[in-house]
């Protein structure tokens, strides 16, 4: 419930109060040509990553390996173009984040770490394997 009110309420007002910080200081105008120019060059961007991540899946598929990496490229550059659709600036940030493939690396390796500490089984179970003997067998 938390993070689906941090979402929904929280994000939205968080761009609304960085809309009129920036409006105040650049003006409205500017303001949405700046919006409008971000999420231009932002979908563009987008394209060219996402075929550069279809050009490298499709080379490790010729050579029988599994797109992985890839896979999860092309999901973040997806994500990315959303939300540089988005209008808002924090937004904005966030996608630009996801389309270096730098940036984009780095989040993937604290995903990959955070995911390891969530998948090791914990060592406290108290679990005596054993097996059922029924003394009374059927007769026929």
């Amino acid at each position: 419930m938390n993070t689906f009110f941090i979402i929904f309420i929280g994000l939205p007002a968080l761009e609304i109060f960085l809309m009129i910080k920036i409006g105040g200081e650049i003006g409205a105008l500017n303001t949405i040509a700046l919006i409008f120019l971000t999420a231009i060059i932002g979908i563009y961007y987008a394209r060219i990553q996402g075929i550069q991540t279809l050009r490298s899946g499709i080379l490790n598929l010729y050579q029988n390996k599994a797109p992985i990496y890839e896979i999860m490229s092309g999901a973040s550059i997806a994500i990315a173009a959303l939300l540089l659709i988005v209008p808002g600036f924090f937004t904005d940030a966030i996608g630009f984040l996801l389309l270096i493939p730098f940036t984009r690396n780095i989040i993937f390796k604290i995903t990959m770490k955070n995911k390891k500490k969530f998948e090791e089984p914990s060592k406290e179970t108290k679990t005596i394997d054993g097996e059922i003997v029924d003394k009374n067998k059927d007769e026929l």
